[in-house]
């Protein structure tokens, strides 16, 4: 397939356009600073592109089969942040301009704001309360495609804590909802690896089960 990256100097995202290029893929990444990408391939393209700009994203995205978003903001204290919005609604119109149909995006367990009650005590108090200007507007993304971009196939991705480490052989757990729980309905892990959570995306590129829809992931 042809593939569309954002986010692809970040951790997960390099991790991501590695397994796809092993893989087979050809990959678009589009990035703010293509110095920062030290990976080479001769199916690799990799451009400097303004992701908030959907003129510019649409010119990249012509002829790709699917966009994966592997995007991330730092976190505020003291104000919300907008940047999976203000990106994913400039990357929806970009898709739509370019007639590209398939969107991957990832965001985290617990954004919806009630969905940590059973998460482990220091990530209930500390951990969901400093990051939660992240976790706020990864929920607006999310709400947005799903009230905003019925015309697309796209689907949310949600891991835990996130180790950067390669992929495993490790059995991927799925559930649809904030998280993955367990038998009594509290958390089966608290962290995953990123190369899990980049073999799990490229495997929707083949699969139909979670279109238009939030799903939380893990390993077992």
């Amino acid at each position: 397939m042809k593939l569309s990256v954002l986010g692809a100097t970040g951790q997960s995202g390099q991790f991501l356009v590695s397994q796809a290029l092993q893989q087979g893929h050809e990959v678009t990444a589009l990035v703010r600073n293509v110095t920062k990408l030290t990976i080479q391939h001769k199916n690799l393209k990799v451009v400097e592109a303004n992701i908030f700009s959907a003129e510019q994203l649409s010119g990249h995205f012509q002829g790709q089969d699917a966009v994966i978003s592997c995007l991330g903001f730092p976190y505020k204290i003291f104000s919300a942040i907008s940047g999976y919005t203000d990106s994913m609604e400039a990357i929806v119109a970009a898709m739509r301009l370019a007639k590209v149909n398939r969107v991957i995006t990832m965001t985290s367990w617990y954004t919806s704001p009630e969905s940590g009650q059973n998460s482990p005590l220091m990530v209930r108090f500390l951990l969901l309360p400093l990051i939660r200007s992240v976790l706020n507007n990864m929920n607006q993304m999310e709400n947005y495609l799903e009230k905003e971009c019925s015309d697309l196939s796209w689907t949310v991705v949600r891991p835990p804590g996130l180790q950067n480490v390669p992929a495993t052989d490790k059995e991927i757990l799925t559930h649809e909802g904030y998280f993955v729980p367990d038998p009594n309905g509290y958390p089966v892990t608290n962290s995953v690896a990123r190369g899990d959570v980049a073999r799990f995306m490229l495997s929707l590129l083949s699969s139909n089960e979670w279109l238009k829809k939030g799903v939380a992931m893990c390993t077992n």
